[in-house]
């Protein structure tokens, strides 16, 4: 038997050493207790100074409440409004529930939180994924092809690799280049981080602008294969870090710059776009653009909400 053959028949395997743990972590997710507190309860009326015009009857915090159980229960508006109505009869709570129309409406203007922690962000993975907005499912494409109408948007997300929670997300028309959303996403960061790891899809001059700008120690991007020095070594201006990997690469190879810059962390962000997929699916119930804005920011809050419950620590285990 070859080297080759022999590498191939041994498969790294991965156990859990903190199962137990995690086994009740995942059980904590389905508790109602976790979405519905008596802090959303107490602030369920809206509170705000009276305005001219119709007053709001419910706050924000109670349209948020009901859109989270709907994304999470996989709910249709109306089916969210006779949910929250049995609940709040079961529970003996004598508060209204806002129509469908109003969960919609509401929605659309919706200022969603997606981070929590007040923790400063040292290193952020950043990378896109597309959502389905409408179109044909698996089977019709294989059978009869792809037709004209299908819409999907491409939704950014840029994660904490030591915690995997999602720092910043955006969600854009899948016109909006990788690079673009990043720079934004830069741009919007209260606090800077200090290092971003990116794919060559951010290997744009505008996602190193805004990284030289916000004083971003490390950017671990790789270049492209056909990439060129951008800032020759005779100009007096520091070294420019994106032309820094390139030469790297070149003496040492891309295999010994990924692994020397610690690369391999970045798939950590396709991991937490698999456990988004996995939770959520890959459509938008939304069909309303700023709607469809509030669904995919809500939908990673509730995701941040399920990752801080508890995380497996797994081990490689190599099955001769």
């Amino acid at each position: 038997m070859t080297k080759k053959q022999e590498s191939a028949k041994k498969k790294t395997k991965y156990k859990v050493r903190n199962w137990a743990e995690y086994n009740q972590s995942l059980i904590n997710r389905g508790s109602l207790t976790l979405w519905i507190t008596p802090e959303v309860i107490a602030s369920w009326k809206d509170q705000r100074p009276k305005q001219r015009g119709a007053q709001f009857e419910y706050s924000d915090l109670a349209i948020e409440t009901l859109l989270t159980l709907k994304y999470l229960l996989k709910l249709p508006l109306r089916g969210v409004q006779g949910f929250a109505h049995s609940l709040f009869s079961l529970l003996e709570i004598e508060l209204s529930i806002p129509n469908y129309t109003t969960l919609s409406r509401r929605g659309k203007k919706l200022a969603v939180t997606v981070s929590q922690t007040s923790k400063k962000v040292k290193h952020i993975v950043i990378d896109s994924t597309g959502l389905k907005v409408y179109g044909e499912g698996e089977w019709k494409v294989r059978k009869h092809g792809y037709s004209k109408r299908r819409t999907w948007r491409k939704l950014h997300l840029s994660i904490d690799p030591e915690t995997q929670l999602i720092v910043m997300a955006k969600l854009t028309s899948n016109s909006v280049d990788d690079g673009q959303a990043g720079k934004e996403m830069l741009e919007e960061m209260e606090t800077p981080p200090e290092r971003v790891t990116g794919d060559g899809g951010y290997d744009k001059r505008k996602v190193y602008e805004v990284c030289q700008a916000r004083s971003v120690k490390e950017v671990i991007i790789p270049p492209q294969s056909n990439a060129k020095i951008w800032q020759h070594g005779n100009r007096k201006a520091p070294p420019h870090p994106r032309d820094e990997n390139l030469r790297y690469i070149r003496r040492h190879g891309r295999k010994k710059w990924k692994r020397e810059h610690e690369y391999h962390q970045r798939s950590l962000v396709e991991t937490g776009m698999f456990r988004f997929k996995n939770t959520f699916g890959s459509d938008l119930q939304s069909r309303c653009e700023a709607n469809q804005q509030t669904e995919a920011l809500l939908k990673c809050a509730i995701l941040n909400r399920l990752t801080d419950l508890g995380l497996p620590d797994s081990y490689a285990v190599v099955n001769v």
